[in-house]
């Protein structure tokens, strides 16, 4: 699904903001009144392939979710894009040379810049595991706000959590198709060989996930945002939209 808005004066860039594994493009929509005040122009918040409402694909991988995007857009728009996390390695997909886009700039947030063995083991187990049924909305939207990394920022009977979720006869399952999580590592130094737009690359203070010192070695501005840890578009939006200010 696609959530759209019209910004204060509809002109200027489409912002298009790609969320991170295991969630939906409803991560955003708490940003809406933000964006309507700050954004000169429309908006986008798909769901990436396999999430949400957004078909599967037949296999993963972040070029294959960029062209997924891509066929929501159009060749005559301008594009800014702001991705969390695996939204972020897809938008640098989205704005490679060879793809065609009319990309203007990416800020990735909270982008994932090393991984070890142990964790893609781990996401391979993930990906080839059955799909879990649940008895109640509840249980199921607890593993919903674990998998997406949303726990503690978003509360279960939130109705943003609903699009993460499906109940079929009854039962209640998450709506992301677990496969996804084989995409793999990012190979990041190629995406950016690969762009010749600007690219931020961000991160919460005190996100897990990645450092400052990973991030500085792939030769682009990087910026860290005090206090908040790696969903910091949930966090504070404001903090993070301000990332965008050179782009409108």
């Amino acid at each position: 699904m696609v959530d759209e808005s019209g910004g204060r004066t509809g002109r200027g860039p489409i912002l298009l903001l790609l969320h991170g594994m295991g969630a939906t493009g409803d991560v955003w929509l708490p940003w809406a009144p933000l964006l309507e005040q700050h954004w000169p122009g429309r908006w986008l918040a798909p769901d990436l392939a396999g999430h949400g409402w957004s078909a599967p694909l037949p296999s993963y991988s972040f070029e294959g979710f960029a062209e997924r995007i891509a066929h929501g857009l159009s060749a005559d728009d301008r594009i800014v894009v702001l991705g969390h996390s695996l939204g972020g390695v897809v938008g640098l997909a989205l704005a490679a040379r060879a793809a065609g886009m009319p990309v203007d700039a990416v800020v990735g947030l909270g982008i994932k810049a090393v991984w070890s063995p142990d964790e893609l083991s781990r996401s391979a187990e993930l990906a080839a595991r059955p799909v879990s049924w649940f008895a109640s909305r509840t249980e199921a939207a607890r593993r919903y706000l674990r998998v997406s990394g949303l726990a503690g920022l978003i509360p279960s009977d939130d109705p943003v959590v609903d699009a993460g979720l499906r109940q079929v006869d009854g039962r209640w399952r998450l709506a992301m198709d677990s496969t996804a999580f084989a995409v793999g590592e990012p190979h990041l130094a190629a995406l950016l060989a690969a762009t010749d737009v600007p690219v931020v690359l961000a991160r919460g203070e005190h996100d897990p996930m990645v450092t400052d010192a990973q991030l500085k070695e792939f030769g682009v501005p990087v910026v860290t945002l005090p206090g908040l840890g790696h969903n910091a578009h949930v966090e504070d939006p404001a903090a993070v939209l301000a990332l965008l200010d050179a782009y409108r």
